[in-house]
């Protein structure tokens, strides 16, 4: 069984790091054309988007704060221009600013807050008004398991994940009737630079409750990000599917 995105137009936000940069090289292989966002960092970006290029793959860079809608509706604007439609979205753009709440600061709450959530929000709405004339496409949104299962300090992170899967439902109802899936991947402990503080404050910890016993990699979510977004997956929508080694569990 050969997992096809051929010919795709694929928008992944937050695609050069960590899980994002998985999913933009496994879409790639899998034949679509990848568009990876970045938010500031351009020479990470040039370097992974060039090491992709030079095998070959499909993949082009575009630097976007997500959580400016205007500078959201133009990119994509110039995206679909340059490029034609995008028929598959990947909101995967996401920070983190543990604290307890106690302690928490305004900012802290309104920047998780305002770009795990808001900046779905506005790469949604700008991407799904073309899905919606072409009656097709796939939505997929990164959440976390700390949307059910958070640990302290997480108040921000888990309430913005958590939203992530409340809005991923009421997409799905909203959009089927145009043809579109809307479906959420919410991953456990990952190795990537996110979750490094974690894994070395509380890592034997946190592995005596994966059932699994071993942190996921970032390929782990990439496969089933090409999954969901392909054929194979075209009678799946409104789901949260955790991949997490058994950590809700």
């Amino acid at each position: 069984m050969q997992v096809s995105l051929q010919g795709k137009n694929i928008l992944i936000t937050g695609g050069v790091r960590g899980i994002g940069r998985a999913m933009t090289e496994a879409a790639a292989k899998a034949g679509g054309h990848v568009i990876a966002t970045y938010l500031s960092n351009e020479a990470t970006a040039k370097d992974v988007i060039g090491g992709l290029q030079s095998q070959g793959l499909n993949v082009h860079a575009c630097k976007l704060d997500v959580r400016d809608s205007k500078q959201v509706d133009e990119a994509v604007a110039a995206l679909e221009s340059e490029y034609g439609p995008i028929e598959v979205l990947i909101n995967n753009a996401g920070i983190v600013k543990d604290g307890l709440l106690m302690a928490m600061e305004d900012d802290d709450w309104n920047d998780v807050l305002n770009t795990n959530l808001g900046g779905a929000f506005h790469v949604t709405r700008a991407v799904a008004r073309q899905m919606i004339r072409a009656r097709r496409g796939q939505i997929i949104n990164i959440s976390s398991v700390a949307a059910s299962r958070p640990g302290r300090g997480q108040v921000n992170y888990a309430a913005s994940k958590g939203g992530i899967e409340a809005a991923t439902k009421a997409l799905a109802v909203e959009l089927s009737s145009r043809n579109i899936r809307v479906n959420c991947i919410a991953p456990g402990v990952i190795t990537t630079e996110m979750s490094q503080d974690v894994r070395e404050a509380a890592g034997d910890k946190i592995l005596e409750s994966i059932l699994l016993k071993r942190f996921g990699n970032p390929e782990d979510i990439a496969n089933m990000a090409v999954f969901l977004a392909s054929d194979l997956a075209s009678y799946i929508t409104g789901e949260v599917i955790h991949i997490d080694g058994g950590l809700k569990l």
